[in-house]
């Protein structure tokens, strides 16, 4: 099970964004003074507070001086956002000069708790030194041994990707390709895993800065020539970092005459040693409130607890939800990993009824895979449209639709994964599978998350998508490093043999199998219907069944506390699915949601052909799907989730281990529910323990600011 790591309240710029923002000049015209001026010194050891036991840490927390430029990279960072909500320079700065106080005091009372714990050897050690970094680095490596590792990688990578920027412009201008186009991308893509670094094999952080000159090569970068930029090269890079360092200089963050002989050396500019001891500080706080809320974890969360804390939120939703259907509506549309539904609400017969046995209407998820009709036939459409009647004697208009329908190709939608603003296509390795493989097709997508997210590695996985679904069709590489794409064309048939073909690929695990799903069509007599009203004595209510092309299951035990347990069978059909909806649906809103679309119970605010293939769908359960038709063009639905009764998981809260076994078990339902409660009650834990230090030690007698030396900040008003 990951750790949490806490976000601290250490300050640390993030120079991709500080380095890129254009900026003024925010101080007087003598800048390296004033930049070097201390606005406020801040020491918790001259608080009434500071207790006999804290005494002997009296001379290792010494006085703490605050200077200008932190103030301005601060602002940099976060202080644009304020004003660009209607703060004032004032009422931004001097939040911003509390803000930094408040992390001196935090990063003081850490580093008095954090030595209390440590060796005799290390608190003579850490006194001796007079060097803040290496003072931060021993008592870190005796609490944490990655700690000064993680610093060092959060900061190096920051000026990596800050470059980066830069250099992308370079590049991009020598080329003469810039990509526009964008499509939305999984959940997860290029998230690191916490707490993840490079090592080499003596577990030493393998990773450097690159930036061109001396020794900052891309040979001495480590693990961030995988990162690099593709067409890189050392005259690119070091344009791109006489640009980061011209940013700087701009915002009077680098003194380019006090610091001349060591531009090129970046490690020894004095902003990127303040970042660092910054990074150092922030790791310094988190190592506190780990130490802290392990202590207070072990009591609070376990089986009774937890079982404590579902009963408290079912109560409420039951309260909730019994009440309002439009209540469980919303909830539906916020559920996430982190958001969950514990009861669900009755529902009565609507007009909306399916009767499978039983007749009741059922809540759900669905995916959507859009197939539009395309310009040409959007015309002929809108044609056919405006000669619909109110009489109801419309049978000739969705004839006619229907053999506008039966004529739509669709394509791979994925051509912006190779020419948008970022290229995220690969061509995997010879002995790497994936399907598509046998028909030549040799594009995939996300290669990081893709290689190099299994367990110790450096990526999360994408969030129910599988990723072995290639590019389907031809693809040619340009000499601009663009690429021109020859796509495959489907008709609706065909788009149901790549479904069905594709998710049986990814429940066998892309080996021969058994088949998994079924499939109902009737494309003959689909297309010969004729008659579209039902058979009443007004002859004007449209039977919307006639409209689903097709329908089937895809089968699996479903288990509502199996969700997202990639292990499972539903997980791997719902992350197969999600990925061709991905390749292409046009209904782009459909994108990184949870899981997909909700569909109420009751009236919808869907076209009806959609809702009546939608309900019917979900009224068959998780798993199924259906073809239906409509004035967008072929939708295929498939229902990930549905709700069948109030209580909407069935936990034997008495099997203590099996309760257990399931917090364990990445994805299940008890496994995301006690990651929820472990970090509201940590965070609790953490906001009152900083909430505590902050009111005993953030006093006159602790923190002295000097307003005047930071008074033509406050002023910039006017």
């Amino acid at each position: 099970m990951k750790k949490k790591t806490f976000v601290a309240l250490a300050l640390t710029s993030c120079l991709a964004l500080s380095a890129t923002l254009t900026g003024c000049s925010l101080v007087s015209t003598n800048n390296r003074l004033d930049m070097e001026q201390v606005i406020a010194t801040v020491d918790i050891s001259k608080s009434d507070k500071f207790s006999d036991k804290d005494a002997p840490y009296t001379d290792a927390v010494s006085s703490k001086n605050i200077i200008k430029r932190e103030l301005v990279s601060y602002f940099l960072n976060v202080g644009y956002s304020y004003i660009q909500n209607g703060s004032s320079y004032k009422d931004t700065f001097n939040a911003l000069v509390e803000a930094l106080c408040n992390n001196a005091v935090l990063v003081q009372y850490s580093t008095v708790a954090l030595l209390q714990e440590a060796a005799p050897s290390v608190i003579e050690a850490f006194k001796k030194e007079t060097e803040e970094d290496k003072k931060y680095e021993l008592l870190l490596n005796e609490v944490n041994e990655d700690s000064v590792n993680l610093a060092k990688y959060k900061l190096y990578s920051s000026i990596n990707s800050a470059i980066d920027n830069y250099e992308k412009r370079v590049i991009e201008e020598d080329d003469g390709y810039e990509g526009t186009d964008k499509r939305t991308t999984p959940t997860n893509l290029d998230t690191e895993q916490d707490d993840y670094y490079p090592k080499n094999e003596d577990g030493e952080l393998d990773y450097g800065i690159y930036t061109g000159y001396g020794e900052y090569t891309l040979k001495n970068s480590g693990a961030y020539q995988k990162d690099a930029l593709d067409g890189t090269t050392r005259s690119t890079r070091v344009k791109a970092y006489n640009s980061f360092l011209n940013n700087l200089r701009r915002n009077n963050l680098v003194d380019g005459e006090k610091e001349a002989d060591v531009l090129t050396d970046v490690r020894k500019l004095e902003y990127i040693k303040t970042e660092y001891v910054s990074q150092l500080e922030s790791r310094i706080i988190n190592e506190y409130y780990d130490f802290f809320e392990e202590q207070k974890e072990t009591a609070l969360l376990n089986v009774e607890y937890l079982h404590n804390a579902y009963n408290e939120l079912f109560t409420a939703q039951e309260v909730n939800y019994g009440n309002s259907s439009s209540a469980f509506d919303t909830a539906m549309s916020n559920m996430s990993s982190s958001s969950f539904i514990l009861y669900s609400p009755e529902t009565d017969d609507s007009d909306w009824v399916i009767d499978y046995g039983e007749k009741f209407a059922k809540y759900g998820f669905i995916y959507n895979i859009l197939l539009p009709f395309d310009a040409e036939q959007t015309v002929q459409l809108n044609a056919l449209k405006s000669k619909l009647t109110a009489d109801g004697d419309n049978d000739a208009f969705y004839e006619a639709r229907n053999a506008l329908l039966k004529n739509i190709a669709t394509v791979d939608q994925r051509s912006a994964w190779f020419n948008g603003e970022t290229d995220y296509s690969f061509k995997p390795d010879a002995d790497f599978a994936y399907y598509g493989k046998e028909d030549g097709r040799n594009y995939l997508f996300f290669e990081n998350n893709l290689t190099d997210s299994e367990k110790g590695g450096r990526y999360e996985k994408l969030q129910a998508y599988d990723g072995r679904y290639s590019y389907n069709g031809k693809v040619f590489q340009n000499k601009d490093e663009s690429y021109t794409l020859v796509p495959e064309k489907l008709d609706i048939d065909k788009m149901l043999d790549e479904f069905c073909d594709y998710v049986n690929y990814v429940m066998n695990d892309g080996k021969a199998g058994a088949d998994h799903i079924t499939v109902n069509k009737d494309s003959s007599k689909y297309y010969a219907q004729k008659k579209f009203y039902k058979d009443n004595e007004k002859k004007d209510e449209i039977d919307y069944s006639l409209f689903t092309y097709a329908t089937g299951t895809v089968g699996f035990d479903f288990n509502s506390k199996d969700l997202m347990n990639p292990e499972t069978a539903q997980y791997k059909a719902m992350s197969a699915v999600n990925e061709l909806q991905f390749a292409y649906t046009t209904d782009t809103s459909v994108l990184s949601n949870y899981v997909g679309y909700s569909v109420t119970a009751y009236d919808t605010s869907y076209i009806k052909e959609f809702e009546y293939a939608a309900k019917e769908a979900v009224g068959r359960g998780p798993g199924s799907f259906a073809v239906c038709a409509g004035d967008y063009g072929w939708h295929l639905i498939y229902v990930t989730y549905v709700f069948d009764n109030q209580q909407v998981y069935d936990i034997d809260w008495n099997d203590t281990e099996a309760v257990q076994n399931e917090m364990k078990t990445e994805g299940t339902f008890l496994n995301l529910f006690y990651e929820w409660a472990k970090s509201n009650n940590t965070s609790n834990i953490s906001s009152t323990r900083r909430n505590q230090i902050l009111n005993e030690f953030n006093k006159d007698t602790t923190v002295t600011k000097y307003q005047n030396r930071y008074q033509d900040l406050l002023d910039l008003d006017k």
